[in-house]
This record gives C-alpha cells, sequence and structure tokens, in this order.
C-alpha cells in the first residue's frame, strides 16, 4: 500500500494521551505504518517540531462530527499490565510500537503478548526494565534532611533511566505521612506538602538541588563500614545488585570503592574488616595455608586453620547431642542456614531429617548430630550461597574434630548421611551405592550409611523423594535397634 497520507499524532500527556489517541486511530483503521507518532516537550514544542492531527483535530475541540464511534478494545490483565510499563519507557520509539500491538491484537493475532514474537519480545523487554527502573527509584532514593528546619523537611535529587518519577512519588507519599519532601530529576520535580502530591515535568539542572554535601547521616555511615565484611565481598554481584551508576547519588557511594580496594589489597584475607576485629586465633596468609594444609592441631575448633574453607565461612559449627548418646549421626558440611547460625541441622535438610527420625522412633534430643566437615564450602550464585562438595583433602583436614567427637561421645551406632560422612567414617574405599543400609563394624560401633536428607531435596519428582527418605528411615530405625542391643 502507498503512504501517501501519512497521520501525524502528537502525544501530551503520557499513557492516557496516547490511549486516547490510539482508540481514534483504529476508529479510523489507520494501520501502524501510515502513523507518525511523536511528543510534546515540558517546554510546549514536540520533538522533532511541531506536528499536526490530521483529521483527528486539537484535543480541546473534539473529533469532527463525522468521526467513526470510538472501537471497544478488548486486552488481557497481563498485556494492559505491558502497556502501562512500557509506555513509561523513555524512548521516540515506544508510541508507535504499543499502537502496532494493539493494533496487532485488535486484528486477533493474540501472538503479538508473546515474548515469543518479535513485537511481544520488544514489549516484553522494554516494561522489564521499567519494573526495574521503580524498583531501583525505590532502593536507591535517599533523602537528606534540610538543616536549615526549611520546608520541605526532605530533600531527594534522582536520575531515573525511564518515566517512573510519578509511580515513586505515590510510593514515597503513601509512606512518609506529614513528612513534607522534595524530588527532583532531569526531567521534572515531585513534591509532597504533606498532604497532595504535586509533579512538574518540566526540565531540571542537577545543580538545581538544594542539598549540600555536609549534610549526610554520620550514624548510618557508620553502621555501613561496620558491617562490610571483605571475606565476603562478591564484587560482581554487588554492581549487579547496585549498579555503580547509582553510588554517587548515595550517602555511603563514596566509602564503597575504598572498601573494594581495601579488600582486594588484603583485609579480604583476614577475613572480615580490620574496624571490626580478627577472628581468634593468628592469621595466617593464603600462601602459606596452601604449602602447609595440615600444620599442627588447633587448641580449639574456633581457631582451625587446617584448610581454607574457615575463609570464607561466617563460624564453625560444632556437634551438638548428650555427651553419652547411643546413637551419633554424621553429616557432610553444615548449610546456609547452619553457617549463620552455628547449630547443626536446622535448614531445610534438618527438617527432612527431623520428620525422618520421627518416623524411625528416635527423638532429636536423644542422638548427637555433627559433621564430617565443620565449615561450610559455598559458592556465590546472584544473592544465594549455593552449597559445594568438600574436597577429600578438606575432608582429611577436619578428620581431627569427627574423631575428638566419636572418642568422647562412644556412640554405639554412628549413621552416616551420605557419601562424604561414610568416607570421613571408614574411608573412601567404601563407596555408599555399595553399602547402603547395610550394618558395618568400625571398632566398637557399628556403622550404618544411608542417603544424606538433602538428596531427598534433590529428587526428580515426589515417588523418588518419598523412597529416598524411606530409606532414611528405615537405616535409622534399624540403627536403634543395633544400639539398644549392642
Amino acid at each position: 500500500m502507498t503512504h501517501a497520507h501519512l497521520h501525524r499524532l502528537v502525544v501530551e500527556g503520557g499513557y492516557a494521551s496516547w490511549r486516547r489517541l490510539a482508540l481514534r486511530a483504529l476508529a479510523y483503521a489507520w494501520p501502524p505504518e501510515t502513523i507518525t507518532w511523536t511528543e510534546r516537550t515540558a517546554t510546549g514544542g514536540a520533538a522533532g517540531g511541531q506536528m499536526t492531527l490530521d483529521a483527528l483535530q486539537d484535543e480541546a475541540a473534539g473529533p469532527p462530527r463525522d468521526a467513526p464511534a470510538l472501537p471497544r478494545v478488548r486486552i488481557s490483565r497481563n498485556l494492559a499490565a505491558l502497556l502501562h510499563d512500557a509506555a513509561l519507557y523513555r524512548s521516540p520509539g515506544r508510541w508507535p510500537l504499543l499502537y502496532r500491538v494493539v493494533w496487532r491484537w485488535h486484528q486477533g493475532d493474540r501472538a503479538v503478548a508473546s515474548a515469543a514474537d518479535e513485537d511481544g519480545a520488544r514489549l516484553h523487554a522494554m516494561a522489564k526494565s521499567v519494573r526495574r527502573a521503580k524498583h531501583d527509584m525505590i532502593a536507591y532514593l535517599r533523602f537528606k534532611e534540610r538543616a536549615d528546619g526549611g520546608s520541605p523537611q526532605y530533600l531527594a535529587w534522582y536520575e531515573p533511566e525511564h518515566d517512573v518519577l510519578p509511580f515513586a512519588a505515590e510510593h514515597f507519599a503513601q509512606r512518609m505521612g506529614a513528612s513534607t519532601w522534595w524530588i527532583g530529576t532531569p526531567h521534572g520535580a515531585a513534591w509532597w506538602d504533606g498532604r497532595d502530591l504535586h509533579i512538574s515535568e518540566a526540565a531540571l539542572q542537577a545543580t538545581a538541588m538544594p542539598i549540600t554535601d555536609d549534610e549526610v547521616e554520620p550514624l548510618w555511615l557508620a553502621y555501613y563500614q561496620n558491617t562490610f565484611n571483605p571475606a565476603r565481598l562478591n564484587e560482581c554481584a554487588l554492581e549487579r545488585q547496585m549498579p555503580v551508576r547509582f553510588w554517587r547519588h548515595l550517602p555511603e557511594g563514596p566509602l564503597i570503592p575504598r572498601m573494594v580496594a581495601e579488600a582486594r589489597d588484603g583485609a579480604r584475607r583476614l577475613a572480615q574488616s580490620g574496624a571490626i576485629g580478627t577472628m581468634p586465633g593468628k592469621p595466617v596468609a593464603v600462601e602459606a595455608a596452601r604449602a602447609q594444609p595440615l600444620r599442627a592441631p588447633a587448641s580449639s575448633l574456633d581457631q582451625c586453620r587446617r584448610c581454607e574453607l574457615w575463609r570464607h565461612a561466617t563460624q564453625p559449627v560444632p556437634g551438638c547431642g548428650p555427651a553419652n548418646a547411643r546413637l551419633m549421626l554424621v553429616g557432610e558440611q553444615p548449610g546456609d542456614h547452619e553457617d549463620l547460625s552455628g547449630r547443626a541441622f536446622i535448614g531445610p535438610a534438618g527438617k527432612v531429617l527431623d520428620d525422618a527420625m520421627r518416623r524411625a522412633g528416635v527423638a532429636r534430643e536423644s542422638v548427637y548430630l555433627t559433621n564430617a566437615v565443620k565449615h561450610f564450602k559455598w559458592i556465590a550464585r546472584g544473592k544465594r550461597r549455593l552449597h559445594k562438595t568438600p574436597a577429600q583433602r578438606e575432608v582429611e583436614a577436619c578428620s581431627q574434630w569427627l574423631r575428638e567427637e566419636m572418642v568422647r561421645v562412644r556412640p554405639a551406632v554412628i549413621v552416616t548421611l551420605g557419601a562424604t560422612a561414610l568416607r570421613a567414617v571408614l574411608g573412601p574405599q567404601f563407596p555408599l551405592r555399595d553399602h547402603l543400609g547395610m550394618p558395618l563394624r568400625q571398632g566398637d560401633a557399628w556403622v550404618v550409611p544411608t542417603w544424606h536428607p538433602s538428596y531427598a531435596l534433590r529428587a526428580s519428582g515426589a515417588e523418588k523423594e518419598a523412597a529416598i527418605i524411606d530409606d532414611i528411615v528405615r537405616a535409622i530405625a534399624h540403627a536403634r535397634e543395633l544400639a539398644s542391643t549392642d
């Protein structure tokens, strides 16, 4: 088709204005390729020069007398949300895309709402970017109280990636009560007078922000510095979760590069910030620990440096239970929950184990619970710390503590949970699958190998998970019988 008659539409007022124009264009059955969209700037002009509305006339005058009735366009709730968010995407191309999506939907093409569609993929990507910008503005905007006691009481400057100022302003208006505040951005400002919200779309200059550098929160900065742990610093995760472009508007922003540099320059090797203090025991350089991993035994578990796992763990997790327990259950290593609390088997795997012991008729308070390795070994995945299986050298390095527990408690039966625990108790020549559920004699005690409870959590399907838990129940029940007859 020819494009001799090109319709030029000016959006003034964001999504609401675009929607009125789009509905009128649909009433005239104008295909997307026949429309040029632009938007009026805050100073009154239209980007790229003033445009006219052709047959649509001026909004104040209304549509012409012979204009067709506006169509009823029914869209899904999901598509409506995508259109609302994508309309905030700061790009001249947003209005043509939104109209093309609605046009195709109105023509019966439902594939346009799918992320697998070319237009749908762009719409989803734009909406996702806007939603991220909404989150970022709420997360990284910092108000500063005016030192002169004037009104508004709190001031903030922020540079959002998209047009999310009204959304964030509504958020803060609902949460700051009668306190008055002002938020400035390069594209407008919002202020709350304690009762009503006002938004101006006039462009502002960053230098217009009436906030001085000395109006900072010393208590917050001191807290931020003293809770920083260089041993847990993951620079990629830090910059992904709090991009560098936000740092300059955060009170703590100027501190971050220096703390990261100090972590690179040695603070990480000492496991925590020098302002907090070091862990008990003599700090050992990484190179020395690698060259001599099995040096003289430490006098306490807290001082153990026999392998590298202590460097990235919160704390060691010792065994717990009665000093004369007849049953000892040995797992692999602490998990994330155990590392933070210092107690064994309190996370998801611990809940599976509690249920298995209850079904086997064994009270948790009657058994001694411990692990072959006492520090949590993990790898970072975004905000999460994921379990990583200890190496054999780490199991051997930690064997001193497991042997000390076995000698002190002198259990009649030891239930090993998983392959690592079995190797720690009997040696690497005993694969778990060859000895599953089979009682083995080790000195004065019986050893009953079974699965680790976390294996059930990773099982594919409810049937396999139930079978694994049943095996654990049978092993604990058998161990209870052996302990009562031995």
